[in-house]
């Protein structure tokens, strides 16, 4: 059982992965960018119909990110140029996810999917409980692996990198210097739409492997919560995905073995515990937040 569940949460948590560190990235530069959850549902339509229609789901998968970059790009324009509430704008941008998705997604409710297989890598996956953990995945799984220390070492070592954290620490510092904060935001909130339809790719065509309405049922929040949980650091998101998505597993589990306890109890353990991490954690990790963050909010003084 302990396997099954450490199984599924790496599975299941790979598209997690992946929104929450593009939500870091965006946060980084100083934006929230709730409309995550819209990403990764057109990141997750455009993929299974790209893939359907090609043949080729490394199409599909690059359709997802080109999906989930242009929706962000909505949320970029009204946040960065039009000036509008970064909060109700990621919520908008959410809803016309849901709403295009469930538009033009009608027509590939159950369809089959060509799908990412399970590419074990030789003799590791042989490897007793860790090659089935680790070993034995699908590509897109493989690929967050390696995306995780990528984005932290681009983050943290590069110049393009402290450009992007500086717009979310002390913009004005940026303009001074003839640097426009503006443009470190839009490829910030770009990266992270696209690596949020990544996400949503791979829920799509390699875990869940089918197409339904409002298929990623949260995720896009949970993201968003589990950067808090990081500390902004794209390090740690990766424990927080797979501490959902076991939660979503061993739920599962409970499922499968019979358990008196509700379903509807059972359905709320993840985010129960997500809940309770959050509530325990948020505290420490206030410190760790982009200084201008706290300007998304703050409540004019006008208004009280």
């Amino acid at each position: 059982m302990i396997e099954a569940i450490c199984i599924g949460a790496v599975r299941g948590g790979t598209s997690i992965v992946f929104a929450s560190l593009g939500e870091t990235v965006t946060e980084r530069s100083g934006v929230v960018n709730l409309g995550m959850e819209g990403s990764m549902l057109a990141g997750a339509l455009a993929a299974y119909a790209v893939g359907i229609e090609t043949g080729s789901v490394w199409l599909g998968a690059a359709a997802g990110m080109a999906a989930g970059l242009a929706l962000s790009l909505v949320h970029a324009f009204l946040v960065l140029v039009r000036g509008a509430n970064q909060i109700a704008t990621g919520l908008a941008v959410t809803f016309l996810g849901l709403g295009i998705t469930a538009l033009y997604g009608q027509s590939y409710v159950s369809q089959g999917v060509n799908a990412f297989e399970v590419v074990p890598v030789p003799i590791l996956s042989d490897i007793p409980f860790v090659g089935a953990v680790i070993f034995n995945h699908d590509p897109l799984t493989y690929l967050s692996f390696v995306a995780v220390p990528l984005l932290w070492w681009f983050l943290f070592h590069t110049s393009t990198g402290l450009r992007l954290r500086a717009s979310g620490e002390g913009p004005g510092v940026l303009s001074a210097m003839g640097i426009s904060p503006s443009a470190s935001r839009w490829l910030a909130i770009s990266a992270g739409g696209a690596l949020a339809g990544l996400g949503g790719a791979q829920l799509a065509t390699a875990f869940a492997r089918t197409w339904s309405e409002d298929m990623v049922a949260g995720r896009g929040f949970i993201a968003v919560a589990l950067v808090i949980f990081a500390g902004w650091n794209p390090l740690l998101t990766i424990v927080g995905a797979y501490l959902f998505s076991g939660a979503v597993a061993f739920q599962l589990e409970l499922q499968a073995n019979g358990t008196g306890i509700s379903i509807f109890l059972l359905d709320a353990i993840p985010y129960v515990v997500v809940i309770v991490v959050l509530a325990a954690l948020s505290r420490r990790r206030r410190h760790a937040a982009p200084a201008a963050l706290d300007d998304v909010f703050q409540v004019d003084a006008t208004l009280v």
